[in-house]
């Protein structure tokens, strides 16, 4: 089994290949220039490891929240992809590939990216025998919405929003434990591994159902006069 995934919703471009048990990864500061690197990194990370795209069986993508212009440009790559060589599709929130990187523990996680407008894309999460659940929805909160739900659980945070409103946070939140900016940026591994996973219980879809998460709903939608 061959994998390709990609997410490209932070600054980070995360790339991974899953081929036959083995697991390679490939994670970019590309910035603004995300457009114009994306696939010919693809192409040369493919070619690397001796592959074609038509050697791929799943094509696996990061849907955010995140950079609305970064969500765009994956979605609609790993579609065209995927759509020419008929190809399922499997879609993983970065917040969740996010969560990933905190080992096991007894703990909530939090995360936390910041979502620009002062406000704060999260979600919480916690290990149930060895594998990570989602204990909240995929959130767009206020730094004061934000301290208010996780007042009272003692939680480990992590993620960039941490650089704009850590110190507000460890005052508010008794017993929080904010992570250092190692363990902010995503990383294709734990994309690759949630993949997998998904695939396992059979969770991916055509590229025509797969969707970007957008928690800004009103500032998305085209408007027909």
């Amino acid at each position: 089994m061959k994998i390709l995934g990609i997410d490209t919703t932070t600054k980070i471009l995360c790339l991974g290949l899953y081929v036959d048990g083995k697991l390679y990864e490939y994670n970019l500061g590309v910035g603004r220039a995300l457009s114009e690197l994306l696939v010919p990194t693809i192409q040369r990370v493919v070619s690397a490891l001796g592959l074609k795209i038509a050697d791929i069986d799943y094509f696996a993508c990061g849907l955010g929240p995140g950079s609305f212009t970064g969500m765009r440009i994956g979605v609609a790559t790993v579609k065209g992809l995927s759509i020419v060589r008929n190809k399922p599709v499997i879609g993983v929130s970065s917040l969740d590939i996010l969560a990933k990187n905190v080992d096991l523990t007894g703990r909530l996680i939090v995360t936390a990216l910041d979502a620009r407008r002062n406000l704060i894309y999260c979600s919480a999460y916690k290990y149930e025998k060895g594998l990570l659940k989602r204990r909240s929805e995929y959130l767009l909160l206020s730094l004061e919405e934000f301290l208010k739900k996780f007042n009272a659980a003692s939680p480990i945070v992590l993620g960039d929003a941490i650089a704009l409103y850590g110190d507000k946070i460890s005052a508010a939140i008794k017993g929080a434990t904010l992570l250092d900016k190692d363990y902010w940026p995503l990383k294709a591994h734990n994309l690759m591994e949630l993949a997998c996973l998904k695939i396992k219980f059979k969770q991916f879809t055509s590229a025509q159902n797969i969707k970007p998460i957008y928690l800004y709903p009103r500032e998305c939608q085209i408007k027909i006069k």
